[in-house]
Order: structure tokens, then C-alpha cells, then sequence
């Protein structure tokens, strides 16, 4: 399993929007993805304005997919609300229980 990990800075006061946006907006794109696991945002209680996007996938290929086709139409549909064009990092998920993945152990 791959995460793609987005952090968003909204213009000041525009979180609560930027936050509407994700969940009306962007969720119900990445929900039609083939490969597509979850999806959480993560607000900083100290830097209102910071917001971080953690999406999973079954695939890096997914993920990666999903990027070429959306991650442009997504972050120009968030244009007006952020403050800085967001950033991108993809990871291996190594472990969760929320998804039921165990740690892997050397041999």
C-alpha cells in the first residue's frame, strides 16, 4: 500500500474552507479511482492554516495514475484558497491497523 502525502497552506481564514473543499470536491474524484483505499485530512491546532492530505492506494501505479490524471485539476481547483502551492510526497505503508497491514520484519 502507497500514501500520498499533500500539505496545503490556506490563505488566512480559508481553512475551514479549503477543509469543505477536500471533502466535497476532491474526495468524491478520488473515490472513482481505481485502487484508491482512504482518505484523511489533518488540521494543525497551532497553524490554522496548514492542513495536511494523506490519501491511500493499493498500488504505487494507482497512485501514480492518479496524480497524472487529477493531482493538476485538483490543486487548480484549490488555487483560490491556498496561500502557496501544496506539497507532494508519496510512502510505502509499512504498517496500520486501520487497514490491516503488519510491520515487516527482516528475516
Amino acid at each position: 500500500m502507497f500514501a500520498r502525502v499533500v500539505e496545503c497552506h490556506s490563505k488566512v481564514g480559508r481553512s475551514e474552507e479549503v477543509g469543505n473543499k477536500l471533502e466535497n470536491d476532491v474526495l468524491p474524484i478520488l473515490q472513482k479511482q481505481p485502487g484508491f483505499v482512504d482518505f484523511l485530512t489533518l488540521s494543525d491546532r497551532i497553524n490554522t492554516e496548514r492542513l495536511m492530505c494523506i490519501s491511500f492506494w493499493t498500488l504505487r501505479e494507482d497512485a501514480e495514475e492518479d496524480h497524472r490524471q487529477h493531482y493538476y485539476l485538483i490543486t487548480d481547483m484549490l488555487k483560490p484558497v491556498l496561500d502557496s502551492p501544496p506539497t507532494l510526497k508519496i510512502f510505502a505503508v509499512n504498517a496500520s491497523t486501520a487497514h490491516r497491514i503488519a510491520v515487516s520484519r527482516a528475516a
